[in-house]
């Protein structure tokens, strides 16, 4: 199970907390970004909102991935749906179409707990 590099993602639709193991041998879990993702301006027209809301939320999710790099194992969880189409964005990207994911439902909690929660996730 050493060369397996798994991550955690909470998230909701404006906020990431990414977990990973850090660089020690151990491996142990620790919090490597918290991401903050740009609300959309209400503006000129719902179809110019909408086409905003798209980019914003593919920059969102690209900061996101660039935190996952030779990832093998990922589990998203958040409060809301926007887990599930992360999780359809990695698929599409080349880079991640042999990620195994996983997913769930959890609601924002601290940092310390979260990595408690994903090292009970890969274990």
């Amino acid at each position: 199970m050493n060369n397996q590099k798994q991550f955690g993602v909470w998230m909701d639709t404006l906020n990431a907390t990414v977990v990973g193991s850090d660089n020690s041998e151990k491996g142990a879990l620790t919090v490597l970004a918290h991401i903050k993702g740009e609300e959309a301006s209400p503006g000129s027209g719902n179809k110019n909102l909408n086409n905003q809301k798209i980019m914003l939320q593919a920059k969102f999710f690209k900061e996101i991935s660039t935190h996952l790099q030779n990832a093998t194992h990922l589990h998203a969880t958040g409060t809301g749906q926007v887990q599930e189409q992360f999780l359809h964005y990695l698929a599409e990207t080349p880079q991640f179409k042999n990620l195994e994911t996983t997913e769930s439902t959890a609601n924002r909690m601290s940092d310390e707990r979260l990595v408690e929660f994903f090292a009970e996730k890969f274990n």
